[in-house]
């Protein structure tokens, strides 16, 4: 009997298992580039939130139940205490050489009185105090220190390239490569002395910048613990990630929302999310019952050593916190692995839940909630790492649910730069201040929440009937990640803008084949911000101070759109790009009216592809990381498919003349394509290099536009021939490596004429992203061989995970 049993409750918490959603990181606040928080793992205290980059942004959350305690969101945040200052702490000298010393220049006993000293950090970049343009610096740093505690020690580091550390004579660390912020590195104990120390480093350059600053921290002790709830599930949805714990005898779900609706652009805009906890009994008793939200002022900073200011308030019914720099340095940073450091984070909640506020740091305001005693302060100026603390009372909870909510705000008060001028965000546009958008949102949270969940049912289930179980939870997983990739705002003239960040790619903003993978999510739900993905290109081009006859590869550097910066074009790739999605916006409208609007600079772009489209020069295509490739076989059919949606377009316009000519041109690149690109059982990748073979996702807009250039056995012939190229996680993109990206393996998939086929490219997609041990939010480029990411995270191209509901929405099988 006991055997059985055991094979009962193992059976059980097996289908328990089964029941949760697995993901690389789980989605929680995301509304934009600089305001989106996640869980990087499968468990939601098993780490502190962070921001998309993997800096910490810390959410904490405890439950008290009666008398006992449970963390149930978020882990304690670890705090340091400074040793010996770096550089965004305090101004210090340093020891330097550019040659190489003598051997022992690491060791105490070595004399660097001929050294130069100067002020740290030293690079080439704009942060440098001291500039270093050569392959080497040796660096060395004296200091005292009168007493060694037993506290465990860290080296704070931020390096630039290949480094090698040594403190007191002894290697404490190495690493080749570099990284892009501070690092917290353990040191082993018992090699920090009391007295004298010295701190030599070796740096490296081996490519692009040059960056050395370093400092040793110890870390703070923390005298409060919460043992962590026991989650028992968790579910994704388009909208929202649901968690739920048990939490002793009671049940805790906790829902994180970011009403993301896309055919209400206003509200897709808003930068406010809620987080809800519904709360009951299991036992049939009675237990008391609240809550602690616990919100870091390092969601609106750039690195935690920025000061801060804090405030407490009452407004429209809400009880507010609001923190933000004292610096407020609006739209001065621009890059990849940036957070927002200007603005203001808002916590607010409806004055009807008796919330108590209170503002300090993380574990003073544990100790508070856990003692029943709060600070009365209504701010805090000056300071750093503050919490912004809200404690919920639900009372007396028997096994009827009670649920109350939190809302968490951004006001980023300019949201980018725009050839000059700083555009507001969307909601100031209706004039009001961010505390009576608060208010609204609140006010509309209970119409919201039976929204989402209406949209987020709908979704699945139109997904599940395009392509299935698997790929339906593919699609919900990407929706969010797919918007909170951009920005929207309004141009100066009135046309929306909707601007994309590349995310650990390069940081560029408004980057054209970023949106052309992306734009199968926003046909489906939002034609109106695909074309907000566009305006802005169309602009820069028209507007003249963009001259060459293709469209800009970008914009500029996130959040900077004053021009690109990309350091080469990408020709036939983005004017390929730009008519095909003006031609699915063509499709998706049910008229020309977009293409009319910006028929002059598409036929410049459409004259380019004619002349220099089919067998494309040594260039760059949207797959930029594989490397310059000429006579590009993909390529050419995005250029051939690219002259069939212009004159497509130009059909409906009523310019036959130019339908005419264009579409003959592309029906007998066509012809030429296939000749040229026979490799026997498969077409290849490049006109001249047979036995090699790639992706051909580009076809698909041959497919989904109904242009008939291709004929349907070109596809079959593909998809037969990748059918015998997969690999565990997937389709490689081509022959020449087995790296791939799975939003083109979706839309290669697309091309199968039948669905035992589609779920052959799908399965191996929702495997790399349920089983991957890559746990930062879903990266796109992945080793086909082990499903860990290559590069990139948390990109909008999952939005191209969408073309197969689109196919179905159009009705093309």
């Amino acid at each position: 009997m006991r055997k059985l049993s055991l094979i009962a409750l193992c059976l059980f918490f097996s289908l328990i298992a089964q029941a949760q959603d697995k993901a690389p990181a789980y989605p929680l606040i995301t509304h934009d580039a600089y305001f989106s928080i996640w869980s990087f793992g499968d468990g939601l205290t098993s780490s502190a939130t962070k921001h998309w980059t993997g800096k910490e942004q810390s959410l904490l959350g405890v439950i008290k139940v009666d008398d006992k305690f449970y963390r149930f969101l978020g882990e304690e945040s670890k705090t340091f205490k400074t040793v010996l200052p770096a550089a965004d702490e305090l101004k210090y000298q340093a020891a330097y050489s550019f040659d190489q010393p003598e051997n022992g220049w690491e060791t105490n006993a070595y004399d660097d009185a001929a050294w130069k000293k100067a002020d740290a950090p030293f690079g080439d970049d704009h942060s440098a105090k001291t500039k270093w343009n050569t392959d080497d610096l040796y660096f060395r740093r004296t200091f005292e220190i009168s007493k060694v505690s037993a506290t465990k020690k860290y080296l704070k580091l931020n390096h630039d390239d290949n480094v090698m550390v040594y403190l007191n004579g002894k290697l404490i660390y190495r690493k080749n490569g570099w990284v892009s912020d501070y690092a917290y590195l353990p040191i082993e104990d018992g090699i920090l002395k009391a007295g004298k120390n010295v701190l030599a480093i070796h740096v490296k350059n081996t490519a692009g910048g040059r960056h050395l600053d370093a400092g040793i921290v110890e870390e703070e002790a923390q005298d409060i613990k919460i043992s962590p709830a026991s989650q028992t599930n968790v579910a994704i949805s388009a909208t929202t990630t649901k968690y739920t714990f048990a939490c002793g005898k009671v049940e805790l779900q906790v829902s994180f929302t970011s009403p993301l609706l896309l055919n209400d652009i206003k509200l897709t805009a808003r930068p406010i999310s809620y987080i809800n906890y519904a709360v009951k009994s299991t036992d049939a008793k009675t237990h008391q019952v609240s809550v602690f939200f616990g919100a870091s002022s390092n969601i609106a900073v750039n690195t935690p050593m920025q000061t801060v200011s804090a405030r407490k308030s009452a407004k429209n019914n809400l009880s507010i916190l609001k923190t933000g720099t004292v610096e407020q340095p609006i739209l001065k940073k621009r890059g990849d692995d940036v957070r927002i450091d200007w603005g203001y984070l808002y916590v607010a909640v409806p004055a009807q839940f008796n919330a108590v506020q209170f503002i300090g740091t993380q574990n003073e305001n544990l100790k508070s909630f856990m003692q029943a005693k709060y600070p009365a302060q209504s701010q805090v100026l000056n300071a750093k790492n503050l919490n912004l603390s809200s404690v919920i009372p639900f009372g007396a909870v028997s096994s009827a649910t009670v649920e109350k909510y939190v809302m968490l705000g951004y006001d980023d008060v300019k949201s980018v730069e725009y050839f000059g001028e700083k555009l507001a965000p969307v909601w100031k546009k209706s004039g009001k201040d961010f505390e009576n958008e608060l208010a609204e949102a609140g006010k509309e949270y209970p119409t919201l929440k039976a929204k989402c969940a209406t949209f987020d049912a709908q979704l699945y289930a139109d997904a599940k009937k395009a392509g299935g179980t698997a790929y339906a939870d593919l699609c919900k997983l990407a929706y969010r990640q797919a918007i909170a990739a951009h920005k929207i705002v309004y141009a100066p003239n009135g046309d929306i803008l909707f601007l994309s960040k590349e995310n650990f790619s390069n940081g560029s903003i408004n980057t054209v084949d970023v949106t052309y993978p992306s734009a199968p999510q926003f046909l489906v739900y939002s034609p109106e911000l695909l074309k907000g993905m566009l305006n802005g290109i169309f602009y820069y081009s028209e507007s003249g101070k963009w001259k060459k006859p293709f469209a800009a590869h970008d914009l500029g550097t996130y959040p900077l759109a004053n021009g690109q910066t990309y350091g080469e074009d990408m020709p036939v790739e983005e004017a390929g790009n730009m008519i095909i999605l003006t031609a699915a916006i063509t499709k998706a409208e049910g008229n020309a009216k977009y293409a009319e609007k910006h028929w002059e600079v598409m036929s410049v772009w459409a004259n380019y592809l004619l002349r220099e489209g089919f067998d494309p020069a040594n260039q760059l295509c949207t797959d930029d990381f594989a490397g310059h490739l000429a006579r590009n076989a993909n390529l050419s059919v995005k250029a051939i498919v690219a002259l069939g949606g212009y004159a497509q377009m130009a059909q409906q316009l009523g310019k036959t003349d130019v339908a005419t000519k264009y579409r003959t041109a592309a029906l007998q690149m066509a012809q030429n394509w296939m000749k040229m690109a026979d490799d026997g059982d498969h077409y290849a990748l490049t006109f001249n290099d047979k036995n090699t073979w790639s992706q051909k996702y580009n076809l698909i807009w041959d497919k989904l536009l109904k242009l008939d250039l291709f004929p349907k056995e070109v596809y079959k012939k593909e998809i037969n021939f990748y059918l015998t190229k997969q690999k565990d996680f997937g389709l490689p993109l081509d022959s020449r490596r087995t790296y791939t990206k799975s939003d083109w393996i979706m839309w290669t998939a697309t091309l199968a004429d039948n669905e035992a086929d589609f779920q052959k490219f799908v399965a191996p997609i929702y495997r790399y992203a349920t089983e991957t041990e890559s746990r930062v939010p879903l990266s796109d480029w992945h080793e086909t061989t082990n499903g860990k990411m290559t590069g990139f995270q948390a990109r909008s191209v999952v939005g191209g995970y969408f073309i197969k509901m689109l196919a179905d929405k159009w009705g093309i099988k």
